[in-house]
């Protein structure tokens, strides 16, 4: 794995897996991860039993108000949302300070964080352990994908233009279905290589669900540049978005 599959607290520790300080909707848990000790943003929604969950991956900026607000906006839909900090406690407001953190950030230690978070959702005593699955934007969105290739056991993950696999015994290997939104416009992660991934995969026999927005930029759907976002776009993809994840998390286990 490369450095370019990544392109695209104030809180109080306790014991492994308890809670934190809270913060707008939800609360800051702490797990392990490795021999390390990690942490992320969790939201819960209401009622009793087990529910669906989701990895929630952030952009290169880090786990800031925008991805705080995805991990809520999905615990209101019925989901356990965990957005998992992959800077232990650094958010960047600028993209000079972004990049930095982007690439100092270990690869092989990212995995081995939402790998983690998958397993602290599975070991909940709300989260239907066979109903877990990812999401995530720009950085995020290709990190949901490395994630489907790590944990085998995800049930669904979603890609919003993050960076995608070209190596065909990789694209030969996933087991989990996708669904990736993506911009026509996008110089980073090209449509030709969304279109090649989708091609490869669905001739593989994998269920891949790619839609590329022709006017449409890097980060349409989760920038505050308004020169950027598209909010018509936006609303079609989180749709998408919305519709899979009900499909693929919200049935029931056997």
């Amino acid at each position: 794995m490369t450095k370019t599959i990544a392109w695209g607290l104030a809180g109080i520790f306790v014991a492994a897996g308890s809670a934190a300080a809270t913060t707008a909707g939800g609360k800051t848990v702490t797990y392990p991860s490795g021999t390390a000790m990690t942490s992320g943003y969790l939201a819960i929604p209401q009622g009793a039993g087990r529910k669906p969950a989701l990895v929630v991956i952030q952009e290169y900026w880090g786990v800031n108000d925008f991805i705080k607000g995805k991990a809520d906006e999905f615990a209101r839909k019925g989901y356990v949302a965990l957005a998992v900090d992959l800077y232990r406690g650094k958010v960047a407001t600028d993209p000079d300070t972004a990049h930095q953190l982007m690439r100092g950030l270990p690869e092989d230690r990212a995995i081995l964080d939402l790998k983690a978070a998958f397993d602290y959702l599975r070991s909940r005593d709300d989260v239907d352990a066979a109903r877990i699955g990812s999401i995530g934007w720009c950085m995020g969105g290709g990190y949901s994908l490395q994630l489907s290739l790590a944990q085998p056991k995800l049930a669904g993950a979603v890609i919003y233009y993050g960076r995608l696999v070209t190596d065909d015994a990789t694209i030969k290997g996933l087991s989990v279905p996708l669904l990736g939104n993506f911009g026509g416009q996008d110089k980073g992660i090209s449509p030709d290589s969304v279109r090649e991934f989708e091609t490869k995969a669905k001739t593989a026999g994998k269920s891949v669900d790619f839609k590329i927005y022709p006017e449409a930029g890097h980060a349409f759907a989760s920038s505050k540049d308004p020169a950027v976002f598209r909010a018509d776009d936006a609303k079609d993809a989180d749709a998408r978005a919305d519709a899979f994840l009900e499909k693929v998390l919200k049935k029931k286990s056997p």
